[in-house]
């Protein structure tokens, strides 16, 4: 056992972790040079699920974020994108929650294979929902996250998953939408909503990059606006000229992403 799985070990003796469910595993390829723990979620009817969980530093309950990659797939980004949370003193998980991926934001990111999870999803389907929820289940369980203090924060096709998942349940705290999709569906619906929505969007947002007409800065306003209406919290900022994925290609962006993320999480009842 490398010293990445040995870390995953002593995290989950650390967290008192008494459940079959969850293992240590060795570093996912290219990621040894990342710092994070690595452990496997092992579920019967979805197939395992290899986590990146950065720590941070202190002693708990802390605040908690499970991460959804986008339609481009698992990446050194999205770790990389928990230990930026774990420095403001969030709790992150960056699952690999579902294979393959590709399209126009894949040079975007750098893709880490994984095996063991569905192929990619749509972000509405059952077995998207299905996934997110045994993710937040496993999360739920662990002593040093904060009871009633998990938040999902989702890129593109992650971000839709982590909207249609705040629509159907009422067990996470607050949901992040990066360049998320929104659907004139959705916007009539959301007198259902029951958590603070958090909207991070690129006024430049287009198909070019990985987007899609669900995806343009005009839905994400409408849909900002039908909140407000309703009386629902929401806070949106929008980053000039920015594309579908600008998280990952501007250091700034990334950097007051995460501020503003971390702010509504740490400040979960």
């Amino acid at each position: 056992m490398n010293s990445g799985a040995i870390v995953a070990a002593a995290l989950l003796s650390t967290l008192s972790i008494a459940r079959a469910a969850t293992v240590p595993i060795e570093p996912l390829a290219g990621t040894a040079d990342l710092s994070v723990q690595w452990v496997q979620l092992q579920t019967a009817d979805i197939g395992p699920i290899p986590i990146a969980i950065a720590r941070p530093t202190g002693k708990g309950p802390f605040p908690t974020v499970i991460i959804l990659h986008g339609s481009h797939g698992f990446a050194r980004e999205y770790v990389q994108l928990a230990r930026s949370f774990a420095s403001k003193g969030v709790l992150a998980f960056a699952p690999c929650w579902f294979t393959g991926g590709g399209g126009a934001g894949a040079q975007f990111v750098t893709p880490i294979r994984c095996t063991g999870p569905p192929a990619i999803v749509v972000a509405a389907s059952p077995a998207s929902q299905k996934t997110i929820k045994a993710l937040v289940a496993e999360v739920c369980a662990l002593p040093e996250v904060k009871q009633g203090g998990i938040a999902l924060f989702g890129h593109s096709l992650g971000a839709g998953a982590a909207l249609n998942y705040a629509f159907g349940t009422g067990n996470v705290a607050a949901a992040v939408l990066d360049s998320g999709g929104y659907t004139d569906e959705q916007i009539q619906r959301v007198a259902q909503l029951n958590v603070p929505i958090l909207i991070l969007h690129g006024t430049g947002d287009t198909a070019a990059d990985g987007g899609s007409p669900f995806q343009t800065v005009e839905k994400a306003r409408s849909f900002e606006a039908a909140m407000r209406a309703a009386g629902k919290p929401v806070a949106a900022m929008y980053y000039e000229n920015a594309g579908h994925n600008g998280i990952f290609t501007d250091p700034w962006q990334l950097e007051d992403s995460v501020q503003r993320a971390a702010a509504l999480m740490v400040n979960m009842p």
